[in-house]
This record gives structure tokens, C-alpha cells and sequence, in this order.
């Protein structure tokens, strides 16, 4: 039975980089797996004790790879570095935009592999405890792989072949399940790494508006102060017009008039900057528009997946009827073949009786 809630794949590490597949033509050349840089996320599964990098392209798993021992990841330049998945047959490569995120993808990747070499081995050491336990009692597992005695007898042969097909409905439900379960668990990983990146991109982007509320409401006050200055300085320019002669010197006109300019084009560059921000907010709030769509989509994926898993529930419980239903037919039949053996041997002894009667 699977339970109903099963404890998912806890991301423990992301970066955002460039994919890249090595060309399987050539074996040279590199394929760009996204257009842009995408997040590239460590996963780790408690319940099988496994490490993977996953990393999603809208609705495609760009990158599932299981981290294995004997994998390495190797910098072949300051900001790219690569490694071999020798079970889906590439080399992936991955663009960083910087030395730093290079550096501490390559540290956790080192940190990976040596955690699931660990989990290797308790793996193999509880193995051969499992193998020691196995050989203590083989005859037990022998009786269990032993198939029912078959006799062409005309009462239980139609429970045989009933028996047979139940068998063969019995797999396919199995197989049923099983690729259930596999849509299941995709479905979960893509939903769950979206879902991290949509909240590392969301606290960034809130941060950033943060930032450039603060700084909004710094340049106001500066424009503010720009332009009582402005004023000011129009208002001397005009009354040293107006007196002409009368007031200060050419000189100290020259100057206002030369501080004045320079005043009109500080306020033109803030006003530029604030239209500037004002953009960056109108893009933010559709970002949070996009995200809140996100999450609809997430939420409906996870009431699909709800559903799912109530359909696997009643496909177990509809294969745990069938198995019961296989046991009672076996019972039947055992018992049908103990009283053909009796009914046998009675005939067996009659037969003998009467040859002895027929030979006196």
C-alpha cells in the first residue's frame, strides 16, 4: 500500500545557469538545452536515500539525473563546467554567470556525490544482512515459487483457466499501477521545482521593489529640492534682469545662468530615472500577475494528483479483492484434486478388486 500523503523530494541546493547537452552526433559539440538560464536544483529523497539534479524548462524536464559515485564534475573554464550521466548517455554542461556560482555548484556536487556514496554503501551492508537472513531459511522461498499441481481433470479445469486469466489481469493491473505512480512522481518533481523557483524569483523581485520603492522616495525628495532650487534661481536670474544695471555683477549672472543649466539637466536625469522605476514596477506587478497564475496551475495540478492518488487506492484495494479471490480459487481447487486423488484411489482398488475376482 502506498499512504496517501508520501514525504516528496526536498530541493537542498539551486543556481541559475545556461544547459547545455554535449551533440550525440559528434560528441563535441554542445547543444543548448534553454534559451535563457534556467534553475538548476539538487533534490533528495529520504524514503529511497537518493540525490538528483533536476532542472525544468517550462512544462519539460531539461535535466533528471541521479547523483552517482562515480560521477565528477569538472570546470573546463571559469564560469562552465560539465559531467557524463553515463545511464542517459550525455554530458550536460552548464553556463554560470559568474566565477562565485561556479564555485559553490561544483562544492555541492562534491558534497552530493560523497553523500550518496555513503548511502551506497549501508545500502550494500544492509544487503548482505537481507542475503544472510535469505540463506538461513531456503525452504521457505522455495515452497513460495512452486506452481500448484495441474491435472487434466474435467471438473477444476475451468477453474484453472480462470485461475490463469485472473493471473494475467492481475499483471496488467500491476503494470497499470505502476506507470500510474511514474506520472505521478514526474508530475510532483515538475510541480515542485517550479514552485521553488517561483519563490526564489518571488523574494528576489520583492526585495528589488523594495529597493527601488526606497530609492523612489530618496530621489522624490531630491527632485523636490531640485526644484525649489530652480525657482529660486529663476526668480534671481528674473529680479537681476528686471533691475539690469542696478544689481550684481555680469560675472554672478553668468554664474546663476550656468547653475541654473546644469539644475534643468539633474532634474531631467531624475525624471528619467523615476519613469525608469515606474516601469520596473508596472513589469513587476505583471511578474506577480505570472506568478499568481503559477500557482493556480499548481494548485489544480495538485488536486489532479489527489485524484490520481485516490484512483491508485481503489486499484489496490480492486487487486488486493482480486488476489483474495485468486487465494479462495486456489483453495477450491486443492481441495477438488484431494478428493479426485481419493476418488482415484478408490477406483485404483475397486479395479484391483476385480481383477482378483475375475482371476478366481
Amino acid at each position: 500500500m502506498y499512504p496517501h500523503h508520501r514525504e516528496r523530494e526536498q530541493p537542498i541546493f539551486s543556481a541559475r545557469a545556461h544547459v547545455f547537452q554535449i551533440d550525440p552526433a559528434t560528441k563535441r559539440n554542445w547543444i543548448p538545452a534553454s534559451k535563457h538560464a534556467v534553475t538548476v536544483s539538487f533534490f533528495y529523497d529520504a524514503n529511497r536515500n537518493v540525490y538528483r539534479i533536476i532542472s525544468v524548462g517550462g512544462t519539460k524536464a531539461i535535466i533528471n539525473c541521479s547523483v552517482t559515485p562515480s560521477m565528477t564534475f569538472t570546470k573546463t573554464s571559469q564560469k562552465f563546467g560539465q559531467w557524463a550521466d553515463s545511464r542517459a548517455n550525455t554530458v550536460y554542461g552548464l553556463g554560470f554567470a559568474t566565477e562565485q556560482q561556479l564555485h559553490q555548484f561544483a562544492e555541492k556536487f562534491k558534497e552530493v556525490k560523497d553523500a550518496a556514496r555513503l548511502a551506497r554503501e549501508k545500502s550494500q551492508d544492509k544487503e548482505l544482512a537481507n542475503t544472510a537472513l535469505t540463506i538461513a531459511a531456503p525452504q521457505d522461498l522455495s515452497d513460495e515459487l512452486q506452481s500448484p499441481p495441474v491435472m487434466c481433470v474435467n471438473g477444476p479445469e475451468d477453474k484453472l483457466f480462470r485461475s490463469q486469466s485472473a493471473d494475467i489481469t492481475l499483471s496488467s493491473e500491476k503494470e497499470r499501477i505502476k506507470k500510474m505512480l511514474s506520472e505521478g512522481s514526474i508530475c510532483e518533481m515538475n510541480l515542485e521545482a517550479e514552485l521553488f523557483t517561483l519563490q526564489d524569483s518571488n523574494s528576489k523581485l520583492v526585495a528589488a521593489l523594495h529597493e527601488a520603492n526606497a530609492n523612489v522616495e530618496q530621489w522624490k525628495k531630491q527632485l523636490t529640492a531640485y526644484q525649489e532650487e530652480t525657482e529660486r534661481l529663476r526668480d534671481q536670474v528674473a529680479e537681476l534682469e528686471a533691475h539690469g544695471g542696478h544689481g550684481p555683477s555680469d560675472l554672478l549672472k553668468d554664474e546663476l545662468t550656468q547653475s541654473l543649466e546644469e539644475l534643468e539637466s539633474l532634474l531631467k536625469a531624475k525624471d528619467e530615472e523615476i519613469h525608469i522605476l515606474q516601469n520596473k514596477k508596472a513589469e513587476y506587478h505583471e511578474m506577480e500577475h505570472d506568478r499568481d497564475e503559477a500557482i493556480r496551475r499548481l494548485r489544480e495540478m495538485e488536486m489532479r494528483n489527489s485524484e490520481l492518488e485516490r484512483r491508485i487506492q481503489n486499484s489496490e484495494q480492486n487487486l488486493n479483492n482480486s488476489l483474495e479471490d485468486r487465494d479462495r480459487m486456489d483453495s477450491e481447487i486443492q481441495r477438488a484434486i484431494e478428493i479426485l486423488d481419493i476418488k482415484i484411489f478408490d477406483l485404483n482398488d475397486l479395479r484391483q478388486s476385480l481383477v482378483k475376482l475375475i482371476d478366481k
